[in-house]
């Protein structure tokens, strides 16, 4: 069996194990992980679980070998697959030029190539994560920070699909929302009632403002706010005036993001609509900006000639903030990621293969 082929079929058992976030069974692989873990040699590996907000379970493995200077991290859950597949999911198909199956892009090919490449010959001061819960809350990486000894760590290789290029950098993720809350009641007495959806819409238009004004602001390539005003809800009939209306809206600022001022922006543009609204973050993921480029070039360039700020947010930030200059690479194209006959190229795995197979032989320190 050839190296690809082997890489071809752990990816095929990592699709049949299926860990969709919520719902999915994380700790059931990371356990089968953990014994291939130390299988490959690990002098420490541990399964650990971590609660969710919704009172479910996520889980990560982590395998360390010898003291880890360098951290591989892989995300090993999934979105639920999205309507519109024309197979199963959870059962892989190879073709002549790729594999389908749900995860297969994003981002299960990467620990595939992992396996594969760690089964080749004995890892050095390396450390392995692979992490749950990334697709809905990312409580994973952040328990595994706070209840690990990382100050070893000096970088990390972070897997999402890139389409082999390697991102130095990447954008946030802000998420609102925002509500008001009226006395409601019959819809003959409108004109002189609150109006809940009206003040949010007066709002909705305030933050399409503020988008359009950064339109071109940002450094180059992650230009403009990337402002969603996605979803305004309320009400339960059309004579009905509505007693709560809720606007919920997000963001995804480039590295370089003046957080008090858009703070002030936003409480202007909230008093502008309507004192009465009120306005609660629900996600905070900042920014990502790789600290020693030099270095993170020099671990990576030999397997990419790209260099680049990515449009979407990744766990790299969680460890960039922890100090661990990180950069995120791996196999597959995003525009794969989370999409109906979700597939990556077998030239993808192979380049991972070959990509990890060489970080692996060279770290030793």
């Amino acid at each position: 069996m050839t190296p690809l082929e082997q890489c071809a079929e752990h990816l095929c058992k990592l699709i049949a194990h299926q860990t969709v976030n919520p719902g999915g069974d994380e700790l059931g692989l990371c356990k089968t992980l953990a014994s291939q873990l130390g299988d490959f040699g690990a002098d420490e590996v541990t399964v650990s679980t971590v609660e969710r907000a919704n009172n479910s379970s996520g889980a990560y493995v982590y395998a360390s070998f010898g003291t880890p200077t360098l951290l591989l991290n892989v995300h090993l859950d999934t979105v639920p697959a999205n309507s519109g597949w024309q197979r199963d999911p959870f059962v892989a198909e190879i073709t002549k030029d790729r594999i389908y199956g749900l995860g297969s892009c994003d981002i299960k090919g990467a620990i595939a190539a992992i396996l594969t490449a760690l089964d080749s010959g004995k890892a050095h001061n390396l450390g392995i994560l692979f992490s749950g819960d990334e697709e809905n809350g990312s409580r994973c990486v952040p328990h595994f920070l706070a209840n690990n000894d990382t100050s070893h760590i000096r970088q990390a290789v972070v897997c999402e699909p890139t389409a082999r290029a390697a991102g130095l950098a990447h954008r946030g993720v802000l998420a609102y929302r925002a509500r008001y809350i009226g006395k409601g009641g019959h819809s003959s007495k409108a004109d002189h009632m609150e109006k809940p959806i009206v003040e949010l819409s007066k709002l909705a238009l305030q933050l399409d403002r503020i988008a359009l004004e950064d339109l071109h602001k940002g450094p180059e390539g992650m230009k403009g706010l990337c402002m969603n005003v996605a979803m305004l809800t309320g009400g339960v009939a059309y004579n009905v005036v509505p007693d709560l209306g809720e606007l919920s809206f997000s963001l995804r600022p480039a590295p370089g993001f003046d957080q008090a001022a858009f703070d002030a922006r936003l409480e202007r543009a909230r008093r502008e609509s309507h004192a009465k609204i009120e306005i609660a973050q629900i996600t905070d993921h900042r920014p990502f900006h790789c600290e020693d480029e030099g270095a993170i070039r020099e671990l990576v360039g030999s397997h990419t000639e790209q260099f680049v700020g990515l449009n979407f947010w990744t766990e790299a930030a969680l460890l960039q903030a922890a100090g661990i200059d990180s950069v995120v690479i791996g196999p597959g194209d995003i525009s794969q990621a989370h999409t109906a006959d979700e597939y990556v190229l077998l030239e993808d795995l192979q380049w991972a293969l070959e990509m990890f197979s060489e970080i692996i032989a060279k770290h030793e320190t």
